[in-house]
């Protein structure tokens, strides 16, 4: 009889589940412990639900932009008497319900999908047994089932792809009404008069936008002296003189030290003593890695200061057998690594070809409007010496088709190095710059060159082309440079 090799895997996101299908196909037998629904956060209460609202946002943002410039005709009187710049309002309880309805119908896809590969799926919490490797190598893994009792699962190899949970300051407490973290803010029926969003990171900067766009009056609490303070500088700026020219509040170098509810206001104290106040507050100030209770200091899986699982680049821990991927690792949060360190781990244990983790070839979005793009190296990589390379900025408000959509923020920056031309890295500030980047990846990923990408034909006219125009010049720069 042949040898079938047993896979647990504990946590049913994107590192997860994907994990779980590859490791089906390759043969295996596959258990999914999972707690909340498969799909994880990034379905049920991150990445899913957050771009279905802020795909609204972008919607109203794009009309209240450009309606007038482009010629539209608002003929029935909708301009709220309140606010007469804004032309068109939002129902934020319907807006709600649709993204909690398509939360719940992808994890159900992706449910389905897992089934029907084979994996059996055990609702509740899993953890490793204490009693290390048996003789063949296997470990034994502990599930309390969701309908109550602990059942025992052996497996030759475990993934652990347990996620994280917003962080939360002690005296700042989410309490689902007035003060929120991002996975309660789906449960609100009406708009927020005033927000005031604490932490300007990715999560910050995306809900501020968003709720901004929909109708709220926002106030930024940012304690760096920039929003996105570890994305690319210039396109950080970009977004912060939008915020600020739409009549976001962003108040740089301030820390919120607590935040409470007093009736149906909120007060949040910032480090200097200062009270700002609003109707809602809504806490970004980072994630915590669901690592504890797991049994890992039993079993030999070290982690860092933040409880974080240390890997290697084939997603293996410190113990063997056990593999790990996603935000609880704290490598790249994306779900898009998550996946890829999972599929990683599956070809890995089950002795499939493999291919390291590469995370200079991963691009990553934020989802404000304009969004921001990057791949590749950066401009703190080539500011430190990390990568020697050159640069080209250019703005979109030169680019035909940003003038005929009433575009006028943004840009397309690519980072190439200076003998070769080779891209390693670019930059797109743009609507939908999620879309515009993957050109640059292919480049970064195969090592095309400036002149590849450059002769390399464009729709005409379109917003693609200020990439070939971006690697023309730096054609052009190299050029010059060699000529000197």
């Amino acid at each position: 009889m042949e040898h079938v090799t047993r896979i647990v895997i504990i946590g049913g996101g994107p590192g997860g589940y994907e994990a779980a299908l590859v490791a089906a196909q390759l043969g295996a037998e596959v258990t999914v412990v999972d707690r909340d629904g498969l799909g994880g956060s990034a379905v049920l209460t991150d990445c899913v639900p957050s771009k279905t609202l802020i795909a609204t946002a972008e919607v109203m943002t794009s009309f209240d932009s450009s309606y007038e410039e482009l010629g539209i005709l608002v003929a029935d009187g909708t301009p709220d008497p309140a606010d007469p710049a804004r032309v068109v309002g939002v129902d934020l309880g319907k807006v709600n319900r649709r993204v909690k309805r398509l939360a719940i119908a992808q994890s159900h896809d992706i449910t389905q999908a897992v089934t029907r590969a084979g994996v059996t799926v055990l609702r509740g919490r899993g953890r490793l047994g204490g009693g290390g490797q048996a003789i063949d190598g296997s470990r034994e893994v502990l599930v309390d089932l969701a309908d109550g009792g602990t059942e025992s699962v052996r497996a030759d190899a475990v993934l652990i792809a347990t996620g994280v949970r917003p962080r939360e300051l002690p005296d700042a407490q989410p309490d689902g009404e007035r003060i929120l973290a991002w996975t309660q803010v789906y449960d609100l029926e009406e708009l927020p008069r005033e927000l005031i969003v604490v932490g300007s990171g990715v999560t910050g900067a995306e809900f501020a936008g968003a709720y901004q766009a929909l109708g709220s009056n926002v106030t930024l609490v940012s304690s760096r002296d920039r929003v996105l303070p570890g994305e690319d500088p210039d396109a950080a700026e970009v977004l912060e003189d939008v915020f600020r020219r739409r009549g976001m509040n962003v108040m740089s170098r301030s820390r919120a030290e607590s935040a409470k509810r007093i009736g149906d206001r909120v007060e949040v104290t910032l480090a200097d003593g200062k009270v700002i106040t609003g109707t809602h507050c809504l806490m970004a100030v980072g994630s915590i890695p669901n690592t504890a209770d797991l049994g890992l200091e039993e079993a030999g899986v070290a982690v860092n200061d933040w409880g974080q699982i240390k890997v290697d680049r084939v997603s293996r821990t410190s113990a063997p057998g056990v593999y790990a991927a996603g935000d609880c690792t704290g490598v790249f949060m994306l779900a898009s690594v998550a996946a890829m360190q999972g599929r990683i781990a599956m070809y890995h244990a089950l002795g499939d070809a493999v291919q390291p983790l590469n995370l200079k070839t991963v691009a990553s979005n934020v989802f404000t409007d304009p969004e921001i793009a990057t791949v590749g190296y950066t401009h703190a990589d080539v500011s430190c010496g990390k990568m020697d390379a050159v640069e080209v900025k250019l703005p979109l408000r030169g680019n035909p088709r940003a003038k005929m959509q009433g575009i006028r923020d943004g840009f397309v920056k690519l980072f190439a190095r200076p003998g070769t031309g080779i891209v390693v890295g670019g930059v797109v500030v743009a609507p939908r710059a999620s879309e515009l980047i993957h050109s640059i990846s292919l480049a970064v990923d195969n090592n095309l060159t400036v002149e590849q990408v450059a002769s390399a034909f464009t729709v005409y006219p379109s917003l693609s082309g200020s990439t070939a125009e971006a690697a023309r010049q730096l054609h052009i720069r190299k050029r010059e440079g060699a000529g000197s």
